[in-house]
């Protein structure tokens, strides 16, 4: 099984839309932001925004998991596992930068 190639390709899609159910299952059901329990310590923000920050990583997990399964079957297992190491990297890279630019005036100054 853990040779098998369209198992290979199956598991970061799994492993992606687990991540995104979780958040959205303990946001929604546990009425719990996984996000902000990770970051509230650094970041003091308003309600509304917590809840599109979680929805934010929802998002790009469920996209990363429709995109993989995308190159997947539409390229050769080559260019697969080359998106895989260095495309999902700079992906999470981008996203993880461009939420820390707009994040970044939300960041409390520790007093001198």
């Amino acid at each position: 099984l853990f040779h098998n190639p369209t198992f290979i390709k199956w598991k970061p899609t799994v492993l992606y839309w687990f991540f995104a159910g979780t958040l959205l299952f303990s946001a929604l059901v546990l009425k719990k932001n996984l996000i902000r329990s990770l970051m509230e310590a650094q970041l003091k923000l308003p309600e509304p925004l917590w809840h599109r920050l979680n929805l934010a990583w929802v998002g790009f997990f469920a996209g990363m998991g429709v995109l993989n399964l995308f190159v997947a079957y539409n390229y050769s297992e080559d260019t697969w596992v080359n998106f895989k190491l260095f495309g999902g990297m700079g992906l999470m890279l981008v996203f993880v930068l461009a939420q820390g630019m707009l994040l970044s005036r939300y960041l409390e100054e520790e007093p001198e």
